[in-house]
């Protein structure tokens, strides 16, 4: 038997109009491409709200109402793009966050994309605050729950040993800790120095969570230095504080 030469290209049969290979479409005959190569089936805006929810912790209907309603218009799409990625898509509708998780598993074996991002110890205790605070207020019936930076820091501080530097670096420790929970949505700034505590707050901390850290908090001693590890892991990563790992 002869040996079938593939390198040569296929011929056409007589009096067949098929081209003897495919030839690459021009992006401009494409009109749904979106850059040269490109092999996306979703709309730009729909592969905007995926790509902010890769970039972020979370995706907020208040702050990003029109991205938020792509988000649900598009949810099982974009579900399906992330799941490909081993990533789930959480969405609280009655909170209205969106937030993404690595999934994990002991039975298949899963490329980690996603890493936990452990809170700082200045910021464990903003969050602990910020927490009962919130859980207080609404518990009461307020329709919202607010605090001033002086009032914060009054707070955290107390759990400060002497150890831990001097007042004035405990004190921007408190600062920077806010300003971060304020990028993430947590809390917003209503006025200079004065902040609203979004619902987000009983997410990423739960009220579980919550008792272990104030049972921690009652049981610190003055030279404690650092939360156990498992308490403050326990809050880096429940659920949802995770980062895209670059």
């Amino acid at each position: 038997m002869p040996d079938v030469d593939t390198s040569a290209p296929a011929v056409p049969a007589p009096g067949d109009d098929t081209p003897a290979f495919i030839a690459p479409v021009a992006m401009e005959n494409d009109p749904d491409a979106l850059f040269a190569g490109d092999r996306g089936i979703l709309d730009a805006d729909v592969r905007r709200v995926l790509v902010r929810v890769l970039q972020r912790r979370f995706l907020l209907a208040e702050s990003s109402p029109a991205e938020w309603k792509l988000l649900l218009e598009h949810q099982q799409m974009i579900e399906s793009r992330l799941n490909d990625l081993f990533v789930r898509l959480v969405v609280d509708h009655d909170r209205g966050v969106a937030y993404k998780e690595q999934v994990r598993s002991d039975e298949v074996d899963v490329p980690i994309l996603l890493k936990d991002e452990a809170y700082s110890r200045a910021e464990t205790l903003v969050l602990v605050y910020l927490r009962t605070v919130f859980q207080r207020e609404t518990t009461a019936g307020a329709p919202s729950a607010r605090v001033d930076v002086e009032e914060v820091e009054q707070t955290v501080l107390t759990y400060f040993a002497e150890t831990d530097g001097t007042r004035a670096s405990q004190q921007r420790a408190v600062r920077t800790a806010i300003a971060r929970l304020d990028r993430e949505g947590i809390i917003e700034e209503d006025s200079e120095g004065r902040y609203r505590i979004g619902p987000l707050i009983e997410i990423v901390l739960s009220a579980e969570v919550l008792r272990d850290l104030q049972r921690w908090l009652d049981e610190q001693t003055a030279d404690a230095t650092t939360a156990p590890s498992d308490v403050v892991e326990a809050v880096a990563s429940g659920t949802i504080h995770e980062e895209q790992d670059a």
